[in-house]
C-alpha cells in the first residue's frame, strides 16, 4: 500500500498483533505505482496457472465491473478500522483518501490450500510484506518509461486529468521510494503484455516447487 497513515476525524484503533501465517514461500509479490498493469498481468497469470489472486480490502467506492470479493472486498470506514484493531490485515495503509489492506485470511488460504498467492498491491504495501515474509518473491512491475505511464494514466478514463497528474507523481515517488527499499527481488517492464506474464509465470513456477 502507498500513502501516509489516515488522518481522519475518526482515530484509528491501536491493531492487535496479526494471526501468525507460517512463511511466505507461497507469497509473490507484484506491485508497483498505478498505470502499470498490476491487475491486468496478476489475472492473465492466474488464468493460465491456477494460483489464487489476494482480494485486497477497501473503503473506495465499487467501479463499473469490478466484482467484491473478486476484485476488491469493499467495506466502510468503520469496519476496516474494527479489522485494525482485530489484527486482521497484514498491512494496510491511506491512499488518496481510501483505505486499503491484505487480509491475513487471504494468506491463511493459500498457505493451508498448499497453493501460490498473487498479492497484487502497491509499492509500500509490498515493501511491507516482504520485510515481514523475507522469503516471499516481490516484483516491481514497470510501465516502459514515463511517457507510456502517464498516457496509461490519463487513458483509463477512471479519474481527471487533475487526478491522474497527481497520480503520475505519486508513481515516479514510488518508484524510487522501492529502489530505495532494495528489496524487490526482480523488475519486470509491462512493455509487450505476454512477454511480461511469461515472465511471471516463469517466476511463478519456480515458486511453486518451493512452496
Amino acid at each position: 500500500m502507498t500513502g501516509q497513515e489516515p488522518t481522519t476525524e475518526h482515530k484509528t484503533p491501536e491493531p492487535r498483533e496479526a494471526p501468525p501465517v507460517r512463511s511466505g514461500r507461497n507469497l509473490v509479490v507484484v506491485s508497483g505505482p498505478s498505470g502499470v498493469g498490476k491487475t491486468t498481468v496478476c489475472r492473465a497469470v492466474a488464468e493460465r496457472t491456477g494460483v489464487l489472486i489476494s482480494a485486497s480490502a477497501t473503503t473506495r467506492p465499487r467501479r463499473n465491473g469490478e466484482v467484491d470479493g473478486r476484485d476488491y472486498t469493499f467495506i466502510s470506514p468503520e469496519e476496516f478500522r474494527s479489522r485494525i484493531a482485530d489484527g486482521r490485515f497484514v498491512e494496510w495503509a491511506e491512499v488518496f483518501g481510501q483505505l486499503y489492506g491484505t487480509p491475513v485470511e487471504e494468506l491463511a488460504r493459500a498457505s493451508d490450500a498448499g497453493k501460490v498467492l498473487l498479492l497484487e498491491i502497491d509499492v509500500q504495501g509490498g515493501i511491507r510484506i516482504k520485510k515481514k515474509f523475507p522469503d516471499a518473491l516481490a516484483i516491481l512491475l514497470l510501465a516502459p518509461d514515463a511517457q507510456a505511464l502517464s498516457s496509461r494514466l490519463s487513458c483509463r478514463g477512471t479519474e481527471g486529468s487533475d487526478e491522474a497528474e497527481r497520480r503520475f507523481a505519486k508513481a515516479r515517488e514510488e518508484i524510487e521510494m522501492a529502489r530505495r527499499a532494495g528489496c524487490y527481488d526482480t523488475e519486470i517492464v509491462n512493455d509487450h503484455l505476454d512477454d511480461a506474464v511469461d515472465r511471471v509465470i516463469e517466476l511463478v513456477q519456480m515458486r511453486r516447487e518451493k512452496a
